[in-house]
């Protein structure tokens, strides 16, 4: 008899999994329902193989974007909220967000509202995705992203506005600044507490999975007291918090004469547009990158374009009490419903979800699956026309092959994955 469903519950930071819980998913909107389905397919096929039927997900769906408009009224219900926070792990597709409505994105409105505060993007390569890059095989760093404040805090006055006029006339007036007339005026906060809470993560998840180097990305040389506090406050908590198992850079060259001494993550910060150049031509020597908001935005993506686009780069929304894993790219409603695009990027996420919850088997097979499925050239639109000789198959054709080489890997008959 199939156990009931349970929800996931965190105990004293850690969570209790039960062997049938429930997680809320939001289908997304565009080419949401499309990969959505696909990623459904491969993470049952997983979770199946892994464990033999012992365990299984219920999926709760949950509404946001146009279709949570549809069937509420509101862009972002705060039921599916309460319901995210209740069930603590829940997966997204893509939303969309209507340009010059006067409306919050609703994907950082999902993070600010259930205090997501680290956005947790691995960036690894995947043989043979075709790459600009030279040696993209040297790419594998995870970005630990600063989620809930930075420009994305969304305090922002339009140009000509009374309230930016006021702001204005404050910063002219009583601080001595020099502003242009009519200026539209937007706030950048970086705080202590939430920069130490991130990086702590981002050393943490070093130390776990015995990574060598921690990168503090800052533009701490031009706005000294906010990216700039940044790195200073990232130094900091490593000292607070993991002492015994950190080491500066500069303590690196003094001390241990260049040469990583065993079990310690070495800190370092770099410039952020010192840092775009390196993970282009030195990326082996970057691991995990700590960073603000709109910096994590940018070399995220960027990196993400080294190992062949969004579409191959999966995400995770991570705070103290939930997590929301999604897909990284956008709603690409021209493809609505055509059954057409990769859906890799969720399906990856979908186990990075598998990972967080301690079903690393499942995980595992997911990505062994979706690399044997790529190499033997059977792939969607955007990767068939770059891979010499691939064969182009619907998004759900796609899913079907992952499965397919799943269940090859489980019985042995790809045993080189």
């Amino acid at each position: 008899m199939r156990k009931k469903a349970r929800i996931i519950k965190r105990s004293d930071g850690t969570l209790d999994v039960p062997e049938t819980p429930i997680i809320p998913f939001i289908e997304g909107d565009g080419t949401g329902p499309d990969i959505w389905r696909a990623t459904k397919m491969v993470i049952a096929a997983a979770v199946r193989a892994a464990y033999a039927g012992k365990r299984e997900i219920t999926w709760l769906e949950v509404y946001a974007g146009e279709k949570g408009r549809k069937k509420t009224g509101q862009w972002l219900p705060g039921d599916t909220l309460d319901t995210i926070k209740t069930h603590v792990v829940a997966i997204k597709g893509p939303l969309t967000t209507p340009v010059g409505k006067g409306i919050r994105s609703i994907n950082v409105e999902i993070r600010r509202k259930l205090d997501l505060y680290a956005c947790v993007r691995p960036i690894k390569y995947i043989n043979p995705v075709p790459s600009p890059v030279k040696n993209p095989e040297k790419i594998d760093m995870v970005v630990f992203r600063e989620n809930t404040e930075d420009l994305y805090a969304g305090i922002e006055w339009e140009s000509g506005t009374d309230e930016a006029q006021r702001v204005i006339s404050f910063l002219t007036e009583k601080m001595g600044a020099v502003l242009p007339e009519k200026a539209g005026i937007g706030i950048k906060p970086i705080s202590e507490k939430n920069t130490k809470r991130l990086v702590a993560s981002a050393v943490s998840y070093a130390i776990e999975n015995n990574l060598p180097s921690v990168t503090l990305m800052h533009k701490g040389n031009i706005m000294k007291f906010t990216e700039g506090a940044f790195s200073k406050w990232g130094y900091e908590v490593a000292v607070e918090k993991f002492s015994d198992r950190t080491i500066t850079e500069e303590q690196l060259y003094e001390s241990y004469n260049g040469k990583r001494p065993e079990g310690k993550v070495i800190i370092k910060d770099r410039i952020a547009d010192m840092l775009f150049q390196q993970v282009l031509l030195r990326p082996d020597e970057y691991h995990v990158i700590a960073t603000p908001n709109l910096n994590g935005d940018f070399i995220s993506d960027a990196l993400a374009a080294q190992v062949g686009g969004l579409g191959m780069a999966p995400g995770a929304n991570i705070g103290d009490m939930c997590a929301v894993f999604e897909a990284t790219h956008g709603t690409a409603p021209k493809y609505a419903g055509l059954d057409k695009v990769n859906p890799s990027s969720l399906i990856l996420s979908g186990a990075m979800m598998l990972d967080y919850i301690e079903w690393r088997e499942a995980a595992a097979l997911i990505r062994k699956g979706l690399q044997a499925t790529i190499k033997e050239g059977t792939v969607t639109y955007d990767l068939a026309r770059q891979i010499k000789g691939a064969s182009e198959i619907k998004c759900s054709e796609f899913a079907r092959g992952i499965v397919n080489n799943i269940d090859h890997i489980t019985q042995g008959s790809l045993a080189d994955f």
